[in-house]
């Protein structure tokens, strides 16, 4: 498994240390015994641990599908999404984007942020509207579209 690397400082993980940061989405169907206690409790841990490791990110769970947006040093992304593919709980695991570049986070303040499949689509376009990098106002309209052609059926109750 890959190593996570550990931070200290101020504010862990969140500044020049890291120029470069690495974007990781993906989707995944819940496997049957997942309900709203076991979503409570992923994002209880990724609020303890993504911190100390630099990542920040949105988790979305609706209709029985988990989509996250995740952030930070690749080193630590990547290995978070290694534990995820051995997780029991997901199933049908789909990458939808991965770019590693320089570039401000999308999701500063949020070391992990859960979003109810109703709120996704104004959370997207709040980001959207304040998005003061181009790659990021770019892939958050590539997920709003791919959202509105029902690509990513589940996370939107409308």
């Amino acid at each position: 498994m890959t190593e996570i690397l550990h931070l200290h400082g101020d504010e862990p993980g969140f500044g020049p240390a890291f120029p470069s940061l690495y974007n990781l989405v993906y989707c995944s169907r819940a496997t049957p015994d997942v309900d709203e206690a076991a979503v409570q409790r992923i994002v209880a841990t990724a609020r303890r641990w993504n911190p100390e490791y630099g990542v920040t990110g949105i988790l979305v769970f609706g209709g029985g599908i988990f989509f996250q947006w995740l952030e930070g040093p690749r080193d630590n992304v990547t290995a978070l999404m290694s534990r995820l593919r051995s997780d029991r709980r997901h199933d049908s695991i789909v990458l939808l984007s991965e770019v590693e570049e320089v570039r401000e986070r999308m999701f500063p303040d949020w070391d992990m942020e859960l979003v109810t499949s109703d709120h996704i689509r104004d959370v997207l376009q709040d980001a959207l509207d304040s998005a003061t990098d181009a790659q990021n106002a770019q892939a958050l309209g590539v997920l709003l579209t791919e959202l509105d052609a029902g690509r990513l059926r589940g996370l939107d109750t409308a």
